[in-house]
């Protein structure tokens, strides 16, 4: 098979039978036609680990940091992986290639107060579509859910949200995951149950609906979230993933239990989830330079 058919039946097989989202499968795709790109033409079986070092610097050279060539060189070698497997390749190029070190980034959350502004009620001409967004970024801040957990979830899931206080998502690699739900999540949920039927086409599964009855797409809650915290005068881009790190720097912050935030927010590994300990240090940090009398000029 041709490059091309290689790497349109190894993402086949992703989606099929791994079941990674269709984000994950995309970022796959771009990360391998760079290496399509940067083989010219040269057959996949011939490619060793000298040319994949000059392919990485290459790229870093134009501008790509650490963490994107991590991700890159992390696809190339599950692909050649895959090829060995059917004898297609002899040997993986990719193995024992490291990316050049980036510096660490922290995520970005909103303080507990902006967090509370972006939640207040507000009035953008559509009471329906207000509750809407109301109920899905208060679910967002209130259990710390994926964008895509979000979207994903169908209209029975409001049973255990209203009755139980608590949400079963489909987190990465579909692994299920109990989340609890806030009490103002949950009025905003209720609140929202109230009107989705007169917006929801009759046959929708979807908890929550866009315009035209149809289950929302990511990129229109991003839309929606952004506009909100414009209007509402939020002084940064706001993304759904920042209500994220925002949930769990704040629970993080007050009760210090670093493995209960892992399990809600779903992370595999402790590692993921202490980054959210540096965010907390740098609100003790502020805390500090603010009231300390040493601490100023």
């Amino acid at each position: 098979m041709t490059p091309a058919e290689a790497v349109a039946a190894w993402l086949a097989e992703l989606a099929e039978q791994r079941r990674l989202s269709p984000h994950t499968i995309a970022n796959y795709r771009r990360d391998l036609a760079q290496l399509l790109a940067a083989a010219e033409g040269q057959p996949l079986d011939r490619l060793l680990v000298h040319h994949i070092r000059r392919f990485v610097a290459g790229l870093h050279a134009k501008g790509l940091s650490g963490r994107s060539l991590a991700r890159l060189l992390s696809a190339w070698r599950g692909f050649f992986a895959w090829l060995g497997e059917r004898g297609l390749v002899r040997i993986n190029p990719c193995d024992g290639i490291r990316a050049p070190k980036s510096p660490r980034r922290l995520p970005k959350a909103l303080s507990v107060d902006e967090a509370a502004r972006l939640l207040q009620p507000d009035d953008d001409g559509d009471s329906r579509l207000e509750a809407r967004d109301a109920a899905m970024f208060e679910l967002l801040y209130s259990s710390g859910l994926r964008l895509a957990e979000l979207v994903g979830l169908d209209r029975d899931a409001l049973d255990s949200i209203l009755n139980d206080g608590e949400v079963r998502v489909i987190g990465k690699r579909s692994k299920p995951r109990l989340v609890p739900v806030g009490s103002q999540a949950r009025q905003a949920l209720a609140a929202w149950a109230a009107v989705r039927d007169a917006l929801a086409a009759t046959d929708e599964p979807a908890l929550f609906v866009n315009r035209r009855g149809r289950r929302i797409g990511p990129r229109s809650v991003e839309l929606r979230l952004a506009r909100r915290a414009v209007r509402l005068g939020l002084p940064q881009h706001v993304h759904p993933h920042m209500l994220r790190h925002s949930f769990a720097s704040h629970v993080l912050q007050s009760s210090g239990d670093l493995r209960a935030v892992q399990e809600m927010l779903g992370h595999a590994s402790i590692a993921s989830t202490q980054v959210y300990t540096h965010l907390d240090f740098q609100h003790l940090a502020s805390v500090y330079d603010r009231a300390h009398p040493r601490a100023k000029r």
